[in-house]
């Protein structure tokens, strides 16, 4: 993966869906609503000061969410940070950089 650039989109693994578990809830309360279901499907991620990483999460049937999770450096011990979103999005929507 190139610096800086976004990787191809991928299926989403154990680890994307802990990584949206654990943003779950600053989304819900940004959109003022509550997601039972909450399931990565796919992701890409990019490499910064950190990573980026952007995740198709499945809210409904066929009602979609993007969002941007910000993961900083080990060494700045930090928590996972939503950083953007986007909702409204359906199963065929392509994930791209937002």
């Amino acid at each position: 993966m190139m610096l800086g650039g976004p990787s191809a989109t991928k299926p989403a693994t154990a680890e994307i869906q802990a990584i949206a578990d654990q943003v779950k809830s600053q989304l819900e309360e940004k959109v003022n609503k509550k997601y039972p279901t909450f399931k990565a499907t796919e992701y890409m991620s990019q490499l910064v000061a950190g990573t980026n990483y952007f995740i198709k999460v499945q809210v409904e049937d066929d009602d979609f969410v993007h969002i941007r999770v910000y993961e900083s450096l080990p060494h700045e011990n930090k928590a996972l940070a939503l950083h953007d979103y986007q909702t409204n999005k359906t199963k065929q929507d392509e994930l791209t950089y937002f």
